[in-house]
């Protein structure tokens, strides 16, 4: 059974980086998102991608900080998120997506199937 692993999260200033992965036994056979749920809100849709490269997906509030990628070789997916800002807080998750077509990855959370444990994100002074 797929266990999806986050890592990479932690405290940053504002302005700062941190790069997530998302780390499987297997991933190539599956569209990933990144998701994010800061306490007392909705969880949000972050970014997501293809099974195969090229094709990604962004929020707008991420569009020019946060890159999206992936290494199948490794089973990892990354999210590098630059200028972070603390309203970029809270815990981040990703998901698998076995549905998904080749070139094409969904920013819904029900179309995923698998989920990680999350790591959590605080950009904070």
């Amino acid at each position: 059974q797929l266990q999806l692993v986050e890592s990479g999260g932690g405290l940053v200033q504002p302005g700062g980086s941190l790069r997530l992965s998302c780390a499987a036994s297997t991933l190539s056979s599956y569209a990933i998102g990144w998701f994010r749920q800061a306490p007392g809100k909705e969880r949000e849709a972050v970014s997501c991608i293809s099974r195969r490269v090229g094709s990604t997906v962004y929020v707008d509030s991420v569009k020019g900080r946060f890159t999206i990628s992936r290494d199948n070789g490794k089973n990892t997916v990354y999210l590098q998120m630059n200028s972070l800002k603390p309203e970029d807080t809270a815990v981040y998750y990703c998901a698998a997506d076995r549905t998904a077509s080749l070139f094409m990855c969904s920013m819904t959370s029900r179309t995923y199937e698998k989920w990680g444990q999350g790591t959590q994100v605080t950009v904070s002074s």
